[in-house]
């Protein structure tokens, strides 16, 4: 992601049904040796709506009153050593090549 983006990751802030799931965030905050942060609310799709909703109509008054409303749930940190996560990532690369020319 890093790569991609040009962007330093400090920390990735996961949403959804698969967040909820303990044993992939920690695997998500090994692979990418960076903290997996979950809001209390996971369900983020239509929080999202509802808060765009509310800046509408003034409601909330700015994106910062907005973000003030985020909270932790839990923050997953990197466990896993150096060469653990670069065999696997070798691994997942290697799978991802042979699944390329499948047709």
């Amino acid at each position: 992601m890093q790569k991609d983006s040009g962007v330093p990751l400090s920390a990735l802030k996961v949403d959804g049904g698969a967040s909820v799931n303990d044993p992939l965030m920690q695997f998500q905050a090994d692979l990418l040796g960076t903290p997996v942060r979950r809001p209390v609310v996971a369900e983020t799709t239509a929080l999202g709506a509802a808060y765009l909703a509310g800046l509408a109509v003034g409601y909330w008054q700015d994106m910062a009153d907005v973000a003030a409303n985020w909270a932790l749930d839990r923050q997953f940190e990197p466990a896993m050593s150096e060469e653990d996560r670069a065999a696997r990532l070798r691994q997942w690369h290697k799978a991802v090549e042979r699944s390329l020319d499948w047709l």
